[in-house]
């Protein structure tokens, strides 16, 4: 091999060797934004690290500068979105509630029939409300809000579709009158159409009867 190309290759491999051990480091004993942040510091080394080779300059200079953007990439999820998601857990602790991040930095709450709706009704069910008192609560005014309805395959479409946007609406009415502003709120109504389990089943109709709260930071 040329010795103008072995040198710089293996910087790379070394700098490729520490991203691994920083993307090792984003174990499950850390919470999730420090995960976020040391996942996306490996990541930038190893980027880093090939540009810094490829284009002359070093690769171990160039994982240290990919690293630290990486860092910042991998944060975008706050500490105050971190909080929230730890509130929203406690709250919903028992109820079956799933709350957890998204790829994309959004926090998801899944709330299945059993909490949220009868069927057939867009009643809010007095056991969800502790949980909507809490995406409420204190809730930055940089964050929105995204509620999406879901219904089983029982019934229309003609009853289904507008079923579910209902549902998202008392959703986004019971948060109004929690002081968040309908203004951040978007609601979106998808029928059957997007099921998570077997519609052949009660159990699996019930699991698609639900609805999906989405809180996002906005840049």
């Amino acid at each position: 091999m040329n010795s103008s190309f072995s040198m710089p290759l293996r910087q790379s491999a070394t700098a490729v060797l520490v991203a691994a051990a920083l993307l090792a480091t984003g174990c499950s004993s850390m919470s999730e934004r420090e995960q976020g942040t040391a996942k996306g510091a490996g990541a930038g080394a190893v980027a880093g690290a090939i540009i810094g080779s490829v284009t002359g300059g070093s690769a171990g200079r160039g994982a240290v500068i990919g690293g630290a953007v990486g860092a910042v990439a991998g944060n975008l999820w706050s500490k105050r979105m971190e909080d929230k998601r730890a509130a929203l857990a406690q709250a919903s602790q028992g109820t079956g509630v799933e709350v957890a991040r998204t790829d994309d930095n959004r926090l998801r709450l899944n709330v299945p029939s059993d909490v949220s709706f009868d069927t057939g009704r867009a009643d809010i069910k007095p056991q969800m409300r502790p949980v909507l008192d809490e995406v409420g609560r204190n809730l930055d005014p940089n964050v929105h809000v995204t509620i999406v309805g879901h219904t089983d395959s029982t019934g229309s479409d003609a009853i289904n579709d507008p079923l579910s946007r209902e549902r998202a609406a008392a959703v986004r009415d019971y948060l109004s009158l929690r002081g968040v502003s309908t203004a951040r709120v978007s609601v979106a109504g998808r029928g059957s159409h997007e099921p998570v389990a077997s519609n052949d089943s009660e159990a699996g109709r019930a699991a698609n009867r639900r609805v999906e709260i989405f809180l996002s930071e906005q840049g």
